[in-house]
């Protein structure tokens, strides 16, 4: 299984975000997570406000969404929110 997931640094505009999901994200073949960070470990910065996930189920499935003009379209319509955010990925056993 492979995610990638994505942190935002500030919160997200709640109207816009569903936008984004609604035009750029429901059209990824994947499974779609996403919600709001509520805290951090304590000690520690909450540096995060937002996380979203996309679940594939093998790396040959996210290598081929990756590579699609929708994968694409998904992040450059996200950093068109002005956001600060970073992106991974983790392949999970």
């Amino acid at each position: 299984m492979v995610r990638a997931f994505v942190l935002y640094e500030g919160d997200v505009d709640p109207e816009r975000y569903q936008r984004h999901i609604e035009e750029f994200v429901r059209p990824i073949p994947a499974t779609f997570r996403h919600g709001k960070v509520f805290a951090a470990a304590p000690g520690m910065e909450q540096r995060y406000r937002h996380y979203a996930e996309f679940e594939f189920p093998d790396l040959a499935s996210f290598q081929e969404v990756a590579g699609s003009p929708e994968f694409a379209a998904s992040g450059k319509d996200a950093a068109g929110m002005g956001i600060p955010f970073s992106v991974h990925f983790a392949e999970l056993d």
